[in-house]
């Protein structure tokens, strides 16, 4: 019979190591680390990249081509990329940056770039261009696009097909040296306090409780089987 416990022990205690491990790594395994984003080749006109998939194909499309139209008439060029989580310890704004100067390595390369990122998991959004531009894509505008244009759409209920079609929109004219049309109007509305979890904080939760009781799982179960041997030893 001991010998049996013994076993079962021997048997239980990697299984639960194993879970822990699997329940550590589990909760970033969705992060988005500007590694994993593919370098773009001379001529790639791929002018957006949706990690996070939270546009609808038409949607990708018509802004595409907008964008397409833009680089082809003017040589200013605008990608967009959506990715749904960050690596620990990154922001939105260093992702970008980072991502921006992997894409384009030099100063004559980054000239007529604008590269706009978008975190679907915070509605965080974030925007990096090249010197050249900034004569008519003023840094002013330039966070205007990212903490107007962008957010009130995803403010309005993640509607993350209108934010960027009006990021394209107002990119576009501004650097097609139209006047800059401005963020959106923001009517004034009641706020209603929502008394549910979204399904991204329900995750989250769910990925917390996971690890403790692992950790507490990994914490108790050699504790046990210590005082089970010792147990029987005596």
């Amino acid at each position: 019979m001991r010998q049996l416990l013994r076993q079962i022990f021997r048997r239980i205690l990697p299984i639960a190591l194993m879970v822990l491990v699997l329940g550590l790594i589990a909760a970033p395994a969705n992060a988005t680390g500007v590694y994993q984003i593919p370098n773009l080749t001379p001529g790639d006109r791929a002018w957006i990249l949706d990690k996070a998939e939270v546009l609808s194909r038409l949607n990708e499309g018509a802004i595409s081509k907008n964008l397409d139209d833009l680089a082809k008439t003017t040589g200013n060029q605008v990608r967009f990329v959506t990715i749904h989580r960050l690596d620990y310890g990154e922001t939105v704004q260093s992702f970008t940056n980072q991502l921006f100067e992997k894409w384009f390595p030099t100063e004559e390369a980054q000239a007529n770039q604008t590269l706009l990122v978008i975190d679907s998991l915070t509605n965080d959004a974030a925007i990096r261009s090249g010197d050249k531009i900034k004569s008519v894509l003023t840094d002013e505008i330039a966070q205007s696009v990212a903490s107007e244009t962008v957010q009130v759409p995803l403010r309005e209920g993640n509607k993350y097909n209108q934010a960027l079609a009006d990021a394209s929109d107002r990119l576009v004219a501004v650097l097609s040296g139209e006047p800059d049309p401005g963020p959106p109007q923001v009517t004034d509305t009641v706020n209603v306090a929502r008394t549910f979890k979204t399904a991204e904080e329900t995750d989250t939760d769910n990925a917390t409780i996971w690890v403790i009781g692992l950790l507490i799982a990994a914490t108790v179960i050699p504790m046990a089987t210590y005082f089970f041997y010792q147990g029987f030893s005596g």
